[in-house]
């Protein structure tokens, strides 16, 4: 699952997550693997992100340094990849303590006093002398790469030097939200394990369950929404996304002709998403709009019920309509427009207020 604070398990941070529901199919890929006594050095699990690729990164890890399972239990013997959370492997792991893990992501910068943007090669060049030391427990030793997607150049080029000549009973698990961002080389030299979307009801049930507080509508919609990612769905209840929702669709039926674009409303959903506080509305709305348009084109594509892709009541008139003011080709035009306004935000500094101004100016222009 996507890591975060909320402390229902649903929302765990994936090392301390013992739950994973709906990739039985990839836990097995794994089982299988490590009896056959010819595991892989290198996996590259991927898949969208949210879906759970970490917390079962994590659970393989725990799997592995337990010697394939809780009490030195045989390979064959063990049934599945679950671990109790009681258990000292399992504690160890959720407290980063364990001396044969090793977890390599963004980390902090002192000079900037934040978060990297990225990977570096000097977080990746740790992996080295770890993976080179015997197990302080005479087993594995496992890195986590999370995610594998955020290396720069020089990071991606000592990773692949490790893949090139990995010791013995040394285990990678790089965790992909997009592998085709990855070196040719480095894919080649893991095995692929990807993980799918949950259905919609799956991700639906789970948020009844641990999002009681939802109504069963916004449930549904907030499972349409995610697409399969239980972790997205969290993250836009979190941030508001279902109002955001509403008022984007708003707009967009404004801009399709009923009436045209209410530039009072769009003044002033531009203006709050662009408060200093605001970062995460701000990139939910654009994230929607990108998903919505998205979803437009593939309707227009495929066919078949508006309903099958309409969120919220009235939606399915929007899509309809804006189909039939113009060619796909032409969406997929402003569906482009507005990822590059996006990436530009944060490469040259542009003004948040203007961005959704004209992201949304794009779409009425473009339906006239």
């Amino acid at each position: 699952m996507a890591e975060g604070d909320n402390q229902d398990e649903f929302a765990l941070p994936p090392r301390k997550n013992p739950d994973l529901v709906g990739h039985e199919a990839a836990e097995a890929i794994l089982l299988d693997a490590w009896r056959s006594r010819r595991l892989a050095h290198g996996w590259l699990i991927n898949g969208p992100p949210g879906i759970g690729k970490a917390t079962l990164a994590y659970r393989f890890a725990r799997f592995v340094l337990a010697g394939g399972g809780v009490g030195g239990l045989f390979a064959d013997q063990a049934p599945c990849l679950e671990m109790d959370p009681s258990e000292p492997i399992f504690r160890r792991v959720a407290a980063g303590g364990h001396a044969d893990l090793l977890t390599v992501e963004k980390s902090f910068d002192t000079k900037r006093k934040r978060i990297r943007d990225e990977i570096v090669v000097g977080d990746v060049r740790a992996i080295t002398p770890f993976m080179r030391l015997t197990s302080s427990e005479g087993g594995w030793r496992v890195v986590v790469v999370d995610c594998a997607d955020e290396m720069n150049q020089k990071a991606a080029n000592a990773l692949l030097k490790i893949l090139e000549e990995p010791p013995d009973n040394a285990l990678l698990l790089l965790i992909s939200h997009s592998p085709g961002r990855l070196l040719p080389t480095i894919r080649s030299r893991c095995r692929a394990l990807a993980l799918r979307p949950l259905a919609e009801d799956r991700v639906a049930g789970l948020l009844s369950r641990h999002r009681p507080d939802l109504t069963p509508g916004e449930t549904r919609s907030l499972a349409r929404l995610a697409e399969g990612s239980p972790g997205r769905a969290l993250r836009l209840d979190d941030a508001g996304g279902l109002a955001l929702y509403g008022d984007m669709v708003g707009l967009l039926d404004g801009g399709a002709g009923r009436g045209g674009l209410d530039v009072a409303a769009l003044h002033g959903l531009a203006e709050r998403v662009a408060r200093p506080n605001a970062r995460e509305a701000y990139a939910t709305l654009m994230d929607l709009l990108s998903q919505w348009l998205v979803r437009l084109v593939r309707h227009g594509a495929t066919g078949g019920a508006t309903a099958d892709y309409a969120v919220i009541e009235g939606e399915g008139a929007v899509i309809e309509s804006l189909l039939a003011r113009a060619s796909l080709e032409q969406w997929i035009e402003v569906w482009e427009k507005i990822g590059r306004l996006t990436v530009d935000v944060e490469r040259v500094n542009l003004d948040r207020k203007q961005v959704v101004i004209t992201a949304f100016s794009a779409l009425e222009a473009t339906a006239r």
